[in-house]
């Protein structure tokens, strides 16, 4: 389905798929591959979700970042509101000018393969 189509679907099928969500019932549809070109000739494998599953992606974002964004350390850059990679470059420089010796860059990749989160209470369970 196409983002011009959602409007549409969504008159239909609205109510059962506010069900399913508030119900824990909802299951999110496979996602679509595509390999990016990364650097040094590798590839990185992006997940494309359909239209659907980004729509509630992005409900559910609205309702929890408010909740929780301020808990995050100020150093913290990745995926933030009004953050990104040129304002963490520019203040790792600065440290680097004010005589630091040490960065520390951590990247998540394979977190969310290894747990689960409850929709009951937003807790995360190893799998």
């Amino acid at each position: 389905m196409s983002v011009n189509e959602l409007k549409a679907y969504l008159d239909i099928h609205r109510d059962d798929l506010k069900a399913q969500a508030q119900q824990c019932r909802y299951v999110p549809q496979a996602i679509r591959g595509k390999e990016i070109p990364k650097g040094g000739g590798k590839v990185r494998l992006l997940g494309i979700p359909t239209v659907i599953d980004r729509m509630l992606q992005q409900a559910v974002s609205r309702i929890i970042m408010p909740r929780y964004e301020y808990m995050f350390s100020d150093y913290s850059y990745g995926f933030r509101p009004q953050r990104n990679t040129h304002q963490a470059v520019q203040l790792s420089l600065g440290y680097i000018h004010a005589g630091y010796c040490d960065i520390v860059e951590i990247d998540l990749k394979g977190f969310f393969d290894q747990v689960d989160m409850c929709c009951c209470c937003n807790c995360f369970i190893a799998r």
